[in-house]
């Protein structure tokens, strides 16, 4: 059990709620700003259709994983730094 509080950061349950706070906060800041997961995914779409306008088809299909792959990554990197600023 401490390997596991050593690896989440403390308790499961005290990393639980810290998790939902954020989540709670964030969603407010994105529903303030107007945005929504789903917003943010249809302008990458649309950004990377503008690409493929310019005949650059390749680059399409690296920007999509790229961008799939970012959606996932960088909250989690995000969340990963904000906890580790607390130490």
């Amino acid at each position: 059990m401490a390997s596991m509080e050593r690896f989440l950061g403390g308790s499961p349950l005290s990393v639980l709620v810290r998790l939902i706070f954020i989540s709670l906060l964030v969603g407010a800041a994105m529903a303030f700003l107007g945005l929504s997961p789903q917003n943010l995914y249809e302008a990458a779409a649309r950004f990377l259709r503008s690409i493929t306008g310019l005949g650059f088809g390749a680059v399409r299909e690296v920007a999509q994983w790229l961008i799939a792959g970012a959606l996932i990554v960088v909250p989690l990197w995000l969340l990963m730094r904000l906890f580790a600023a607390r130490k």
